[in-house]
């Protein structure tokens, strides 16, 4: 069975060559346009890894990120969050999270694509997430 990746992001060009890539690499994908419905959407098909931004209307990453960590159901699902370049995130936000890794916009969808396979599959605890530049 595919692991199942839960990609959370109100530009919906970064929905759609996330989950076209994810989708060709062999994840089954599901979307949210904002961090509320991340939320109940996560809670309801159980992810196997969350990718989300940061800004996003309704609730940010970083609150999708806090209320996933601190629900027992959802709290242990690794996380990916994507930040516009220039956003620095506070350490207190990503230790109080399970954010293994921080990835600059623009990315490479590959790199997304080998960060999504390294937490996955090597069963990394935790990444030491990456500055914005």
């Amino acid at each position: 069975m595919p692991y199942r990746i839960l990609v959370v992001d109100d530009e919906l060009h970064i929905l759609h060559v996330l989950s076209l890539k994810l989708r060709n690499a062999g994840f089954e994908v599901h979307t949210a346009r904002d961090g509320e419905e991340g939320h109940q959407l996560a809670r309801t098909i159980m992810p196997d890894l969350v990718i989300t931004d940061v800004q996003m209307p309704y609730m940010t990453g970083l609150e999708l990120s806090s209320a996933l960590a601190h629900d027992p159901t959802t709290s242990s699902l690794p996380i990916i969050i994507l930040t516009a370049r220039g956003y620095l995130l506070d350490r207190d936000d990503i230790d109080s999270s399970n954010i293994v890794e921080v990835v600059s916009k623009p990315f490479s969808p590959r790199s997304v694509i080998d960060l999504v396979h390294s937490t996955l599959e090597g069963g990394a605890d935790r990444i030491s997430p990456l500055e914005a530049a």
